[in-house]
């Protein structure tokens, strides 16, 4: 029978190393029914006959290639699984299944392309396209396939990463987790850096260092190093008459490299890479500000721990550092408003400051972070002794902005105009609740970096460890620069400053016949006295090392540029807009795919696997470290033969819709229903198609729906040319949600380039406060804790329709959580009002009857008509008997209807 089709592929994000088989994994019961449990691999039938992990390493640029064969012995076909966590900061390059001779490989394409061949639901968990994380550092990758009696497949995944040095070496890490035994178990690291190996260290934090010292062998000499792990199964088992594994954990190495001086150039075909660490020089003193949250959302553990960093970190500061302390809650107040020096009297007054500081209140972030650059720029400006430092400012929060300066937009060129480019901004987001994003740019266009501090146990050394990595600047305005003539896409080489302990690496590409004349100039202040050193390409040297790693070397140089490119690429485009941002997204598409790496751009498909839809599984990674989204209900079984229909998942029954309606449907009629009251209410919007239109509008939360409006394609010549809604933003700021939705597509988070679904899909989706059910072919659901809930009803045009293009319906199912602010053209009657209908009769028309109301002390004259709802037929509807007001609800919304109309859907 062989490889019969796909279980799913959720590219739950990128992670390290983790292939299961179908034990401990959910397995179908052939007659359909429940899933049950393997309880052994053996029994079940489904081993893993080998997992191999092969890491090559050329000078910083490791190459991943991880394999696992899958067995099934039984008679009958099995689900097996291929789980992965890779690094986050890894591109996939390639991923292939070979079963029965038959080889199903990757394809990476830009993401729109992708999407388009393959709209299944990725967040309901059902399907291919997104990705999660899977703790701090990793992402997870995951494919589950149906593999047929007495058969194997063949798993094969490559990914690549830069390595970073960091606090004096560079980390491999290999998340090992093949939950069971393995025949054929081996971890092979082939390290070559043509400096020279200083050490080489190996720690599995699931082997006693006793064990783990017989068991994995490493060596290293001259250029080379080597680390192998090749357990045998009973090496792995947990105790000698175990089935369990030990091998649950990381696997990592860590290496540095020999520091004989500041020229470390590396040149093969035309590209060359700088990796810039000097040794043996004096550490800067520096100039540091601490802006610390201390809003009421930081209380308890977080502050705890706050506190106990703070004590230690101060007590890192060396005699010739200055610092201060700034604290921001509603207010903002500083220790001493200006530098002091670490003396031991000034650090003790500091830790007594910190041990005594409570919470206040809301998040003037903005506030707090202009004084801490306010302090530095004056100890600039007014002590000279101080200006040779290296300042830094260090900002920690748990939350957003809730008090003074609340625009993001605004903080953000606040920042840039105080800092002016003279220190770096590192910026530290306490737990899940900060908008990263925001954080993030606000420290790429001020020389730092952003780091999520995770709210766990160990958020002390988390933050400590943060700081250890700034602690000591030794150069300060530092330059690399290359002879124009002879270099061109260079990736960044200037930086504000170069810390103990990293490096700091630059990459290019050189002219034809221009290396005579290539070399690189390093330009810095040290402690002291201007460092300056000349960097020239040893010709005869570059020779050697293509002879001894070969075209490894020269295909490593070049995608060590491309991968750096790519990363500053996406970096970049995070702080532009509009065609900036559109130019700089398209030259990193073209770079991802011409380099074939799966980037937030970027997706895999895997050509000739599909599921009865006829569809390939897709393969993404996260465009950031936002909010997540998650993944919920049961996963399915795609087949590569006819299937099952795909169950569907809805938090809307429609049996229980709720009796009474509003909301806006067809040309576009507003239907209303007034709670407390028996009458229905409608109206119609007369406007021109393009106008978009405030549906609802929360004040309190930001919460919001607007509506853009479309024409009636190929109408009657001189007949009223319908309008109706042809596109939905619906959007929840407290969470930086928004869904654009369309007749066509539904896409999350659009200004963001998040992931789009179409009409085909059946999709549960939660990103926070937020669920979102798509309801292929029908409709989507809307709902937002602690607000309220929407359903977007899909309209296609069918034979005998009188409308000739796809449209929307918007209809509030439960909106008493709203909040008594609300408006917008629907969201005004969400809460009570009097209205009064009398004098009842015949109008102009005989056919209808013709009233009088009396509402927000005006009289109308009203007319008894039919609408109709559509949200159990989304095609006939149900007619609806309601009051109409004429001329565009006049007398019944307030204002006009003009006051309604807004620029854009967000």
């Amino acid at each position: 029978m062989g490889l019969r089709g796909l279980l799913c592929v959720c590219l739950v994000s990128l992670l390290a190393l983790q292939a299961a088989a179908a034990q401990g994994s959910p397995t179908r019961n052939p007659k359909g029914g429940k899933k049950r449990m393997a309880v052994d691999a053996a029994v079940d039938g489904v081993v893993i006959r080998s997992l191999k992990v092969n890491c090559k390493v050329t000078s910083r640029f490791a190459h991943y290639i991880i394999t696992s064969q899958v067995v099934n012995s039984a008679d009958t076909a099995k689900e097996v699984s291929f789980n992965v966590e890779i690094p986050k900061t890894a591109f996939i390059s390639d991923f292939a299944i070979t079963a029965d001779e038959n080889a199903f490989t990757g394809d990476i394409k830009d993401k729109v392309t992708a999407w388009k061949q393959y709209r299944k639901a990725a967040i309901s968990g059902e399907n291919a396209g997104l990705v999660r994380a899977s703790g701090r550092t990793m992402e997870q990758f995951s494919i589950h396939i149906i593999v047929g009696p007495r058969s194997k497949a063949t798993f094969r995944l490559t990914y690549e990463e830069v390595l970073r040095r960091k606090l004096m070496q560079y980390d491999i890490v290999i998340k090992v987790k093949p939950q069971q035994l393995v025949q054929h178990f081996e971890i092979d690291v082939d390290i070559f850096e043509p400096q020279g190996i200083r050490k080489l260290d190996v720690e599995a934090s699931f082997l006693p260092k006793e064990l783990a010292a017989q068991l994995i062998k490493k060596s290293f000499s001259g250029k080379k190093g080597h680390v192998l792990f090749r357990p045998t199964v009973s090496q792995q088992q947990t105790c000698p008459t175990c089935s369990t594994t030990l091998l649950n954990g990381d696997f990592k190495v860590t290496y540095d490299v020999n520091r004989d001086d500041a020229c470390d150039l590396l040149v093969a075909n035309n590209y060359f890479a700088h990796f810039f660490a000097p040794q043996n020089l004096k550490k800067l003193n520096k100039n540091v500000v601490f802006v610390i949250d201390i809003s009421s959302s930081m209380e308890g553990q977080k502050l705890k721990q706050t506190k106990e960093a703070l004590h230690k970190i101060l007590g890192d500061m060396r005699p010739g550092d200055y610092f201060d302390l700034v604290l921001f809650g509603s207010a903002v107040q500083s220790w001493k408003g200006s530098l002091v020096q670490a003396s031991p009297a000034n650090l003790e007054a500091a830790r007594n400051f910190v041990q005594q500081f409570s919470l206040a209140g809301a998040t003037n972030l903005n506030g707090g972070l202009l004084r801490g650059i306010e302090i530095l720029n004056k100890a600039q400006q007014s002590l000279p002794e101080l200006s040779n430092h290296a300042s830094i400012l260090i900002m920690l929060t748990d939350g957003e902005p809730t008090e003074g300066v609340m625009d993001r937009t605004q903080i953000l060129k606040n920042v840039r105009d105080g800092i002016k480019g003279r220190f770096p901004l590192y910026n530290l987001g306490f737990g899940h609740d900060v908008d990263l994003n925001f954080l993030e740019v606000m420290s790429l266009e001020n020389n730092g970096r952003v780091q999520r501090i995770y709210e766990d146990h160990d958020a002390t050394q988390q933050l400590q460890g943060f700081y250890e990595q700034v602690a000591n600047p030794l150069l300060r305005d530092v330059e690399l620069l290359y002879p124009q003539e002879a270099v061109s896409d260079l990736t960044q080489h200037r930086h504000k400053q170069y810390y103990e302990g990293s490096e700091i690496m630059v990459a290019g590409r050189i002219a034809d016949h221009k290396l005579s004349s290539f070399k690189a100039d390093v330009r810095a202040h040290g402690e002291g006295q201007e460092f300056m050193t000349t960097c020239l390409v040893d010709e005869e040297e570059m020779k050697k090392l293509l002879r001894e790693r070969g075209h490894m070397l020269e295909n490593h140089v070049e995608r060590l540029w491309a991968y750096l490119t790519i990363q500053e690429l996406l970096a970049k485009r995070m702080k532009l807009e509009g065609e900036e941002k559109a130019n700089v997204s398209a030259k990193a598409l073209q770079m991802s795919l011409a380099y074939q790496f799966v980037t937030p751009l970027t997706s895999m498909t895997v050509r000739g696997m599909t599921d009865q839809d006829g569809l390939e599984p897709i393969i993404d990674k996260p465009l950031d470290d936002s909010l997540p989204l998650e993944m919920v209900g049961p996963r399915k079984t795609f087949m590569l033969q006819a299937s099952q229909p795909a169950p569907t998942h809805s938090s809307l029954d429609i049996k229980k819709l709720p009796d009474q309606v509003t909301g806006v449907d067809t040309d576009p009629h507003f239907l209303i229903h007034v709670p407390q009251k028996e009458d229905t209410l409608c109206f119609n919007i007369n406007e021109e198609p393009g106008v978009v239109l405030s549906l609802v509008q929360d004040p309190d939360t930001g919460f919001s729906v607007n509506g853009q409006l479309i024409g009636n394609e190929a109408g009657s010549p001189g007949k009223h040319e319908g309008t109706y809604f042809g596109r939905l933003g619906i959007a929840n700021p407290a969470t930086d949600f928004q869904l654009e939705v369309t007749p066509q597509n539904i896409t999350l988070n659009p200004g963001s380039g998040g992931p789009v679904f179409s009409w085909r899909d059946q999709a549960f989706l939660r990103q926070n406060e937020v669920l979102v059910t798509i309801n292929r072919k029908r409709n989507l659901v809307v709902s937002v804790e602690d607000g309220g809930t929407f359903e977007v009803v899909l309209h296609r045009v069918w034979r005998g329709s009188a409308v000739r293009q796809d449209f929307l319906g918007f209809y509030v199912l439960d909106s008493h959580r709203m909040s008594a602010r609300t408006h917008g053209l629907l969201g005004q009657f969400f809460h009570p009002f009097d209205y009064k209908v009398s004098d009842l009769h015949p109008g102009s028309d005989p056919t209808k009857t013709d009233a009088t109301m009396v509402v927000k002390n005006r009289r109308l004259t009203v007319t008894r008509g039919l609408q109709k709802d559509y949200r159990k037929d989304p095609r006939h509807g149900a007619e609806v008997t309601c009051w109409f007001i004429h001329n565009n609800g006049d007398g019944l919304i307030d204002g006009i209807h003009t006051d309604y109309i807004v620029p854009d859907i967000f």
